[in-house]
């Protein structure tokens, strides 16, 4: 990739000369700009730009991809916990690890549960006022921890790469509430982010940043 990136840089720094000479003039320029052979000269140029750039694209699309979807659980937080000390009573977001979704809820129903029957997988009586579906981000996007080797805290892998128990973060209406992480990884599993709460109702986003004595940033 570093190869790719330096052919790319080296072939811009060409094309930015080929420009500047042509300004200046030379034997290649013609009264109406520029001549066929400069033409010839940057159309390749671009198709080789072209050929580069498009597997770099490709190679950064997923951990792009990865981060949206990693910023969009860290706003879904925040909702949940605005909107808990907003109507002064609980709500919850649970977190589907057999369909990789999450269901941000304002009631947990009959049974007074968040996680009761059907409930971790969107089908019981919770009242849900947004599902997100983290398979929409594509490149494999889901729950797990890449090449992450310890969790957020430290610890061991939690089931399921969700640290809430049971699998589902709740806020108080003092914006308070359980302490977990939830990860996130792509098909390349080259990287992982961790979303995730204190008891504070404090709500954090880090990222797998490899091994040293900070692993997540």
């Amino acid at each position: 990739m570093q190869r790719q990136r330096v052919k790319m840089l080296t072939m811009i720094s060409i094309l930015r000369r080929l420009l500047a000479h042509h300004k200046r003039g030379n034997c290649w320029r013609s009264f109406a700009g520029f001549s066929l052979v400069e033409l010839i000269v940057v159309m390749a140029i671009i198709g080789i730009l072209a050929g580069i750039g498009t597997p770099l694209i490709l190679t950064w699309l997923p951990d792009i991809r990865l981060k949206s979807a990693a910023r969009d659980v860290f706003s879904l937080m925040q909702n949940a916990r605005m909107q808990a000390i907003k109507d002064n009573r609980d709500w919850a977001i649970v977190f589907d690890t057999v369909n990789n979704r999450l269901y941000l809820c304002s009631n947990q129903g009959a049974d007074g549960t968040w996680t009761g029957a059907g409930d971790p997988t969107g089908t019981g009586d919770n009242t849900i006022v947004q599902r997100m579906d983290l398979t929409t981000y594509n490149s494999g996007i889901g729950f797990g921890h890449g090449a992450a080797t310890v969790d957020a805290t430290g610890g061991a892998w939690p089931n399921g790469d969700v640290s809430y128990v049971p699998t589902a973060v709740t806020f108080n209406s003092r914006g308070t509430g359980n302490a977990g992480f939830v990860y996130l990884d792509h098909q390349g599993n080259t990287t992982a982010y961790a979303v995730g709460t204190v008891s504070s109702g404090s709500i954090r986003i880090r990222r797998w940043m490899g091994a040293g004595p900070t692993p997540w940033q």
